[in-house]
């Protein structure tokens, strides 16, 4: 074995050594991250105190913060005169009124079910002779008889939102309107509802389906534009079809069109309503 063929492995070795120590160092740093991320806060941390710790709360001066407070309403439904106690809650002696200073309190009103009885007059067709019932706009179902029971459109109208739009399951929903306003209704009894408000809400969503997010975001500014489509014509409405900047984005066939583009993954970043 040549001189130079040891001194090529005596520097292998060496760079090994080095590599194992680094990798050593590195897995301790993971090890106590890992470890420090499962710790209990104060005065369960196992971490040192601070050297110069600051004082807890609220800063003095300007470094306070942001200040925020209750806005005083606009409006006052109902206003409360508030009689001055008769003695002194403390020594029992008489009291003379000096001021009179307001306090603003902002309240739910105690809630209620309304329950209403349409009166609905049933007729026949001189010519088709089809039955034919009259229909207020504040019903919200045909259904008589055994149906005739409905939720009305302002109950309906919340248990949507507290299940479409918050998530709440049925039963949990139903559980909300119980012991808010006394409204008892059944899981069957949401779901069926929330499918009539669907099937109305149906036309809109077709007209809506066909339309297109776009979202173009640089690191300074996010365009939303909504286009009819998703092809090169409504991309190009915001970037222009001879767009010669940076294009991070994946393989739809629509983007390869930029041919201008760069596709560096620097700005602006590209994408439509599916992320794409």
């Amino acid at each position: 074995m040549g001189q130079e063929t040891s001194e090529k492995i005596a520097r292998l070795e060496r760079e090994i050594e080095e590599l194992e120590k680094e990798n050593e160092r590195l897995r301790r740093l993971l090890e106590e991250a890992l470890r420090s991320a499962k710790r209990q806060a104060a005065p369960f941390s196992r971490r040192g105190p601070k050297a110069h710790p600051q004082k807890p709360g609220r800063k003095a001066g300007s470094q306070y913060g942001r200040r925020c407070r209750r806005p005083i309403p606009r409006s006052v439904d109902e206003v409360i005169d508030v009689p001055l106690p008769g003695q002194c809650p403390y020594c029992g002696g008489g009291v003379q009124e000096e001021e009179i200073v307001s306090q603003y309190q902002t309240e739910i009103p105690e809630p209620r079910v309304e329950r209403i009885e349409f009166r609905i007059p049933v007729g026949c067709c001189r010519h088709c002779h089809r039955r034919v019932q009259g229909r207020p706009p504040r019903q919200t179902s045909d259904a008589i008889g055994s149906a005739a029971s409905q939720l009305g459109p302002r109950a309906v109208a919340l248990a949507t939102q507290l299940n479409k739009g918050l998530g709440l399951p049925y039963g949990k929903t139903a559980a909300v309107l119980e012991e808010a306003f006394g409204l008892r209704v059944s899981r069957g009894g949401l779901c069926q509802a929330m499918a009539r408000v669907a099937h109305k809400a149906e036309p809109t969503y077709e007209v809506l389906v066909v339309w297109w997010m776009w979202a173009f975001s640089t690191s300074q500014v996010t365009v939303y534009s909504i286009l009819p489509g998703r092809g090169f014509e409504p991309a190009a409405v915001v970037l222009g079809a001879d767009f010669a900047g940076f294009l991070v984005r994946d393989g739809w066939s629509v983007y390869r069109q930029f041919c201008r583009a760069s596709t560096k993954p620097a700005w602006p970043i590209c994408y439509d309503a599916a992320g794409r």
